[in-house]
């Protein structure tokens, strides 16, 4: 049983010089990332409350992405970024949303794997962020969210594994990666975790 999944497209370096160039706006996309990050683990929770299995995980998961929003409101203060007046709407969260089948089942497996495939993608993402700051604090900071999201993503195909045969898991994943590839090589790169 394979908990991990592999990315079908790296992030372009044109998306980490955007990220450089403005970090001011990636920080207040990131705070808002991990508020709506701890919200999904939480609906999840309040959605599907007979799956107790897996409800202690998703309850850890929403409280340690709520401590990672405090974490990184900790970073803006001490620069002086406030956090944005209102949380933007995500366009890379929006059009895989679109994709999610509308049956409770088929919708409950579809959420699980994008969760997974969101974390995943954060994760890569956090590591290009370390490798690319000067700052030594920050270089930290983002290489322990690096690790953090890239368990996040096992735990939520561990989670669809529970409830759903691991050959529709695994097919629907692999649809997945693709459809998330495809999406974020035709949106336009801004200062955003995504």
């Amino acid at each position: 049983m394979k908990l991990t999944l592999d990315l079908a497209c790296e992030s372009k370096q044109e998306w980490v010089d955007a990220v450089m160039a403005d970090f001011d706006s990636f920080l207040q996309d990131h705070a808002d990332c991990e508020r709506k990050a701890s919200a999904m683990a939480m609906s999840f929770v309040a959605k599907y409350p007979d799956r107790k299995e897996i409800l202690p995980e998703l309850i850890e998961t929403g409280i340690e992405e709520l401590e990672h929003f405090q974490m990184v409101y900790k970073v803006m203060e001490s620069k002086g970024v406030p956090l944005a007046h209102s949380i933007g709407e995500d366009p890379y969260i929006k059009r895989l949303l679109k994709l999610c089948h509308s049956g409770r089942e088929e919708r409950f497996m579809d959420r699980l794997l994008l969760a997974s495939l969101v974390e995943v993608r954060g994760a890569e993402r956090f590591k290009l962020v370390a490798e690319a700051l000067t700052d030594a604090e920050l270089k930290k900071f983002y290489k322990m969210l690096w690790v953090s999201e890239a368990k996040h993503g096992h735990i939520y195909v561990k989670m669809a594994l529970q409830y759903f045969p691991e050959d529709q898991v695994y097919k629907r994943l692999e649809w997945w990666v693709q459809q998330e590839a495809d999406i974020l090589n035709s949106l336009e790169i801004r200062a955003a975790l995504h």
